[in-house]
């Protein structure tokens, strides 16, 4: 079964930059979605940004053009490039995948705003941005 460990949250202040990493472990080529995910207090999971079943990068509009996805070429980690945070940013910021078995129909679409795509999570990370 695929795991998930992120890294590099921290505290930084408004305007300044963060790279979060999220390595994959298992098997990885059984990977169809993978995204980031995150979780103010008192609020509900949104997820911002990850890449598709193609490894295509898919991006929330609240977050488009400030955070952006890469990942290394065997896929094993991906990361979340965070560009002119906002307090707003402030959050655990967690990595989540679709493992497929096999058992359904492939889908190379994977929509951020569906949990159902993205069953499997990691520990999270946390982000602090001061004002």
């Amino acid at each position: 079964q695929v795991q998930l460990a992120e890294s590099g949250g921290g505290s930084v202040q408004a305007g300044g930059s963060l790279k979060l990493s999220c390595v994959i472990s298992g098997v990885i080529y059984s990977i169809r979605c993978v995204g980031w995910f995150r979780q103010a207090p008192g609020k509900e999971p949104e997820g911002v940004a990850g890449f598709d079943g193609d490894w295509r990068p898919i991006y929330a509009d609240s977050v488009n053009g400030r955070f952006t996805v890469s990942k290394e070429s065997d896929h094993a980690t991906v990361y979340l490039h965070m560009n002119n945070l906002e307090p707003d940013d402030t959050a655990t910021y967690y990595c989540a995948a679709d493992e497929f078995d096999g058992s359904r129909t492939w889908n190379s679409r994977c929509v951020l705003s569906d949990r159902g795509d993205f069953p499997t999570w990691g520990q999270g990370t946390q982000v602090f941005v001061s004002s």
